[in-house]
């Protein structure tokens, strides 16, 4: 009889691991296709953009200007949703004076194809091309922001490239790290087929970089943020916000705010 149920345990177990390998993709991202509004609605200018992938992907972006500029925002988002869904960080990177290129990766919004790690690379990359050679941008005045998963993506584009600053908010170490929180009882680290792993690159980008966390973080945990930061080198400077995972910045109101402000104003 006990053994028995020990081979029932054990052979669920492996059925549990089992769709957990296969359907890691569904749990990391999380598309919505449908746009339903744009900077128009919150009375902002800005241009439809298409993106062509340097393995062909066609992608969907939005160029919004400021005036008198103070530089460029490249704006990697985070893991679910897509670009109608940043309209309030759009609004305070605009008000803060920064010209945004935001895009939907490969699968979300009116992008083609589907989301994988070497695409999301991909995909921010076309994002910097088309800044860099299209609009004919210096690399210096444009500033990387990742948030949650695209903090993870703005780092990999930061070492590709000389960029003036990198912004990383409610970032994560490595999914492997984010994964062994959320499964404990499976070996993530072996079936893992997705790394993101910003903390073995933060180690090697010698831009200035703002790490931006909240301790009531639920879904990535502060320790995270400070553990990104610690690694990083110098130059680099920490905000600590207060809230939730997606809606820290929006409670934190004014400090987040003056927290960038402060952060841009030193380096640009």
């Amino acid at each position: 009889m006990v053994i028995t149920i020990l081979i029932g345990f054990i052979l669920a177990y492996f059925i549990v691991l089992s769709f957990a390998l296969i359907l890691q993709g569904k749990m990391i991202y999380v598309p919505s296709r449908e746009l339903y509004r744009t900077p128009k609605s919150i009375d902002l200018d800005y241009d439809e953009i298409r993106l062509i992938t340097g393995d062909r992907i066609n992608l969907s972006a939005w160029y919004i200007p400021a005036e008198n500029s103070r530089g460029t925002l490249l704006f990697c988002h985070g893991n679910a949703g897509n670009i109608s869904h940043r309209l309030d960080s759009i609004r305070i990177f605009h008000e803060l004076g920064l010209d945004v290129l935001i895009f939907d990766y490969r699968g979300y919004g009116q992008s083609d194809g589907k989301p994988s790690e070497d695409g999301t690379y991909l995909d921010a990359q076309s994002s910097w091309d088309y800044l860099v050679k299209t609009r004919s941008f210096p690399p210096h005045k444009i500033i990387l922001f990742g948030r949650s998963l695209g903090s993870a993506v703005a780092t990999e584009i930061a070492l590709r490239n000389n960029a003036g600053a990198l912004i990383v908010e409610s970032g994560f170490t490595s999914i492997p790290d984010l994964g062994t929180r959320y499964f404990p009882f499976f070996p993530v680290r072996f079936i893992s087929r997705f790394q993101y792993s910003t903390i073995d690159k933060v180690t090697k980008i010698g831009i200035p970089k703002l790490f931006i966390h909240s301790r009531d973080d639920d879904i990535i945990p502060f320790q995270h943020g400070i553990t990104l930061y610690e690694k990083a080198e110098h130059p680099k400077d920490f905000l600590e916000i207060r809230g939730n995972h997606n809606e820290g910045f929006l409670m934190t109101g004014n400090d987040y705010i003056k927290g960038l402000d402060d952060f841009i104003s030193k380096y640009f």
